[in-house]
């Protein structure tokens, strides 16, 4: 390896250190590729790390056998690539982020004869907007809130109507459609909204009214439906007495940590106010870097497009690769991004803000009999991360009839259930079914970050199916299988008993049941079969449908078996030619299934 270093080019680029086994341990960016990389390193007596780093990095360099580089043009393309690659590959040293949502903004486009706010997550291609945001939570409550105590135009349709609607008798619009209604008097419900949703907290006592006059009528479904409204609104609150007296925006973002997780915290400041918040736990598997953080929580939240409104971002500390980020934000931006760690004044106390709901939410979430059994499982199954956030496989089927798969979340000492999918499946077998469902969820890794964990429903053959798959995709991942122990070519579990086997890359478990250990993982596997099983049955449900609905035209089952076993699905059936499905059946026929899609 130090021929490679010695030979590395004095360009930008990315870099990449594997460990004896191939494995993929780092990825780092460079401005100078040589200089960074001869910076890890000692090169006399002979090869060995650079003591004045962090212990993080010299457990890595210890871990290194070789390392790849890839060249670009410039740091901005090094830093782009670097964050893509982690995101897919997950090093094992690299610290893992969630995929940062794209946060949405209510607008206004003041080009309409009529304007009405609607919601986006993307700058619109019109004059004159006005946006509003971005709203963590409760931007669609905030606007159905909105449309409740204001007369302004409810649905884009009503303006092409000639005739008042129910939205009318209801007091809820003035119905520009049919009345004359002024520029005027229009405008002023506008600057109502506005001042709604600039000023939540009259918002939100308007909306207490409204709750209360709907219970006084009896109207309890109205009245609850408010509530729970009020209640989303809430969520993106952060309470603060500190009043700029001044109308600046702000981004701000700050970081507390502990031993293996820290939570990262967004706050938004419009017009002296604070509108909105969000946080999200991050994964610390092997250490905590400041400067790799904040720069990737930064990268990863504005993206690659300038958001609607630009503010000033203001963040905790500085850390090392702030300006290379200023100027890759100012590009993105088409103006000078300006990223400042204030140590004082006004400015300072917003970050003093963050940082106390920061270290707030860590000890709040704080699960220790979580964090116990997940030390626990790592240490048994001998696995790379700490299994903070794992998924789990599972896939369903009858006689080959409605084949899907699902995947089930667990983060944190809960199941994620926002983050749950299920996979339509086209594969006969079961073996070909997890190839099918595993290789799409690989194929989501650049948008859906890899988990640390994965925990299939099989056998030792799924497993080395995971592994090769993962592995031909230089995926660093750990995955442990989940199977039924048989006594001749029977189960146990259908003898009443549930004893299962836990296969790892390394070894085979036979845990007793009252095991904990073994407990967990078939808490999570069961979740996952629960997952499958419901949309097998939704799925088939709606494929008897369709396959009714075929047999009143008067096509028998062995046609349209025959139809599926061409086509796959009925989606595809329905969106075939009269002309393709004449090859397989007759041109009658044929008419008679376009016709009924109708």
């Amino acid at each position: 390896m130090i021929n490679t270093i010695k030979s590395l080019p004095q360009t930008a680029g990315i870099y990449q250190y594997f460990d004896a086994k191939g494995q993929l341990l780092y990825i780092g960016k460079a401005k100078n590729l040589k200089n960074r990389v001869k910076s890890y390193w000692v090169f006399t007596p002979s090869l060995h790390p650079n003591q004045s780093q962090s212990q993080r990095i010299i457990k890595m360099l210890l871990e290194t056998a070789s390392m790849h580089y890839i060249v670009v043009n410039s740091e901005h393309d090094a830093l782009i690539l670097e964050n893509s690659l982690i995101k897919q590959l997950k090093p094992k040293y690299n610290i893992l982020l969630r995929d940062d949502k794209t946060y949405p903004y209510i607008y206004i486009d003041y080009t309409q004869k009529y304007p009405r706010f609607e919601i986006t997550r993307k700058v619109i291609d019109s004059k004159n907007v006005k946006y509003f945001g971005p709203y963590s939570v409760g931007a669609k409550e905030l606007l159905d809130s909105v449309y409740e105590l204001t007369q302004l135009v409810q649905k884009k349709s009503c303006v092409n109507g000639k005739k008042a609607c129910l939205y009318y008798q209801l007091k809820k619009c003035l119905a520009p459609c049919e009345f004359n209604v002024s520029d005027l008097v229009y405008k002023q419900e506008i600057e109502k909204a506005i001042n709604y949703i600039e000023n939540k907290k009259e918002l939100l006592k308007q909306l207490q009214i409204k709750m209360f006059y709907y219970a006084d009528e009896l109207r309890f479904e109205e009245a609850n439906e408010i509530k729970e409204r009020i209640q989303k609104i809430k969520k993106s609150q952060i309470s603060s007495q500190i009043d700029l007296a001044t109308n600046e925006n702000y981004d701000i973002f700050a970081i507390s940590h502990r031993e293996n997780r820290a939570v990262v915290v967004r706050i938004f400041m419009r017009n002296g106010k604070i509108i909105s918040s969000s946080h999200d736990f991050i994964s610390l598997n092997e250490g905590f870097d400041k400067d790799e953080l904040y720069y990737r929580v930064i990268l990863e939240y504005y993206g690659k497009e300038a958001p609607p409104i630009i503010a000033p971002i203001l963040v905790a500390e500085r850390f090392e690769s702030q300006k290379l980020l200023e100027e890759y934000l100012s590009t993105l931006f088409g103006k000078k991004a300006q990223l400042d760690a204030p140590q004082r004044g006004d400015k300072k106390q917003l970050i003093d803000l963050a940082l106390l709901n920061a270290t707030e939410l860590l000890n709040k979430t704080k699960n220790e009999t979580y964090d116990a059994i997940a030390f626990t499982i790592q240490e048994l199954y001998e696995l790379q991360r700490v299994p903070l956030r794992i998924e789990i496989f599972d896939n369903s089927h009858l006689s080959g009839q409605a084949t899907v798969g699902a995947m089930a979340v667990y983060e944190n000492g809960e199941f994620d259930k926002k983050s749950y999918r299920n996979y339509h499946l086209t594969s006969r077998d079961e073996y070909s079914q997890m190839r099918e469902m595993l290789t799409k969820r690989i194929e989501s890794f650049e948008k859906n970050t890899p988990p640390d964990l994965w925990i299939l429903d099989g056998g030792e053959t799924l497993l080395k199916l995971a592994i090769e798959l993962l592995n031909s995709n230089g995926v660093f991942l750990d995955v442990i299988a989940i199977s039924k122990e048989k006594i001749d070519a029977k189960s146990h579990r259908a003898k009443g008993e549930a004893k299962d086997i836990v296969h790892t890359k390394e070894k085979t478990f036979h845990l007793q049941t009252s095991d904990k250990r073994l407990q967990f993982v078939q808490k999570l596997r069961d979740e996952a079969h629960r997952l499958a099983i419901t949309f097998h049955k939704k799925t088939k449900l709606k494929l008897d449908q369709e396959s009714q609905l075929l047999s009143l035209q008067g096509i028998s089952k062995a046609k349209i078996q025959k139809l599926l076993n061409y086509f796959g699905t009925f989606e595809a059936i329905k969106n075939s030619s009269e002309e393709e499905i004449a090859t397989l059946l007759n041109h009658k026929d044929a008419k008679k299934i376009k016709e009924s899609y109708k």
